[in-house]
């Protein structure tokens, strides 16, 4: 038996995992109407994304090229309309009030999603009517231009329970397996895993903000290097909303407060 050699043993060893983030740039600035499916994958092509990899797109100009831009001397009516329930309520040194609630999407978020930024003086932005179709849209044209398979993830800005600052989540997704599950499989010590499933969505929309920032003017970010998660059936970002059922934080601490304390008096004062 020949001995095998420091380097066949070093070939044979498990090669470390690499990820490739970039800024895409080339895009104009998007108004409604535009074909931001075409615009993309143009870029896309011009940026030297290939197979295999997954872009991450940021909402706003999703919203925009859909029109999803209304008229608002302020944006507390924009956000009434948007919210689906009310979860929590604060009020704000300027005598306003920062509300966090649930949109007609799903997601918890302050101020429902709706944008003052970045759009011309009187209007704000929604969120897009159907992030997970338009995420879809791109997904076909980019395939068409540069070659299938790719992935592609709507991104929005939120904040976090229990956590300063505010990083990128997928709100939509096509192509793209968001949540990594490895329940049922084992650790590299054998351990059997009941509830390790990683949101793998959420991770890249937050890596593709590292790369894409809020005033660089690229909103689009290529993402090589997770091949592994493209799945051409894999559901949308709406899979990642959790039933209100099960939500243990379906209110904010005062809200909660407040309707037990309700409660408990109405007992009371029936006994």
């Amino acid at each position: 038996m020949t001995a095998s050699s420091p380097t066949d043993r070093q070939n044979a060893a498990p090669q470390p995992a690499e990820l490739r983030v970039w800024g895409i740039p080339g895009l104009p600035e998007i108004a409604p109407g535009d074909h931001l499916p075409r615009l993309i994958a143009d870029a896309a092509r011009r940026a030297g994304v290939e197979p295999g990899d997954i872009l991450a797109v940021t909402s706003k100009i999703v919203s925009k090229a859909e029109g999803r831009i209304v008229q608002a001397d302020d944006r507390e009516q924009a956000i009434t309309d948007e919210t689906f329930r009310i979860v929590a309520t604060r009020p704000r040194a300027d005598g306003g009030t920062t509300r966090i609630v649930q949109n007609r999407l799903g997601l918890v978020m302050a101020a429902a999603g709706v944008d003052a930024s970045n759009t011309a003086d009187g209007t704000v932005l929604l969120l897009p009517l159907d992030p997970d179709a338009s995420a879809a849209a791109i997904r076909a044209a980019v395939e068409a231009c540069v070659g299938a398979p790719v992935g592609v993830v709507i991104t929005d800005t939120a904040g976090r329970a229990w956590r300063e600052g505010q990083t990128d989540m997928a709100i939509g997704a096509s192509g793209v397996r968001l949540l990594d599950d490895l329940r049922g499989s084992h650790d590299a010590g054998g351990k059997l895993l009941e509830v390790t499933a990683p949101a793998v969505g959420d991770e890249i929309a937050a890596a593709a903000d590292l790369v894409k920032g809020k005033a660089s003017g690229i909103p689009v970010a290529a993402v090589r290097g997770l091949a592994r998660l493209l799945d051409d059936g894999a559901p949308g970002a709406r899979s990642l909303v959790r039933p209100l059922e099960e939500d243990m934080f379906a209110q904010g601490s005062k809200e909660a407060w407040d309707e037990g304390f309700t409660a408990g008096v109405q007992t009371i004062g029936h006994n």
